[in-house]
């Protein structure tokens, strides 16, 4: 399988060998969860602490990468920032309103995890193509896939999104068509610490194995 494609291999400095970590580590989790299937909602029987590869559904984020900081405005006009939520385990997506059927899965997925859950955690979804993320658009989206008053839709002025997409290596733009985009929908974990911590292609997000790994970052 090919590594995740929204996500570039390499930061400055050191942390090239990092994100390069993060692509075997994408190919080897859809290998142990299953491509499209439904992952179990415990980890795989011998796993240990020291395998990290093994107690997540999604693949792990080597190292200690801090998610960069942002401030956006959700769909009630609010103004929202990462740093918000520090404290708390945080589910970051990238999509758009009109990307069907891929951003539609997604969000149910989402929407079953939080289904799954004893307690909601926030959910965050990044808008990366504001010109048809209109607010009429986005409460017929949020109203489709069951998550009005469950997630804060983000958008902003195109300057302060760009700098986001490209903090977070979203390289492949609405801009370059639904089909183009839609294999690269990035869903990200954050950690109480605000560090990144599991990456998830399609093929490995399930509400089970999100749920699963929230689970485990909330324990831990």
């Amino acid at each position: 399988m090919p590594p995740h494609p929204s996500r570039t291999p390499s930061r400055q400095g050191s942390a090239g060998p990092t994100r390069l970590a993060v692509a075997a580590a994408l190919a080897g989790a859809a290998l142990l969860w299953g491509c499209g299937g439904g992952g179990s909602s415990t980890a795989p029987s011998g796993s240990s602490g020291s395998s990290a590869s093994f107690e997540y559904a999604g693949a792990p984020v080597p190292g200690d990468v801090q998610a960069p900081g942002f401030t956006l405005t959700d769909q009630a006009g609010h103004t929202v920032s990462l740093a918000d939520y520090r404290g708390q385990v945080t589910v970051v997506a990238f999509l758009y309103s009109d990307c069907a059927p891929a951003c539609v899965l997604v969000a149910q997925q989402i929407r079953g995890a939080l289904d799954e859950l004893a307690r909601p955690v926030p959910v965050l979804l990044v808008s990366v193509d504001p010109s048809a993320d209109t607010p009429e658009r986005v409460r017929a989206f949020l109203r489709e896939v069951s998550l009005n008053g469950r997630v804060r839709y983000l958008s902003g002025p195109r300057g302060e999104l760009e700098r986001t997409w490209r903090a977070y290596h979203i390289v492949t733009p609405a801009s370059a068509g639904r089909a183009a985009f839609e294999d690269r929908v990035t869903v990200l974990l954050i950690d109480r610490d605000g560090r990144e911590r599991v990456v998830y292609q399609q093929e490995q997000l399930t509400p089970e194995s999100l749920a699963h790994d929230i689970g485990k970052l909330e324990a831990g």
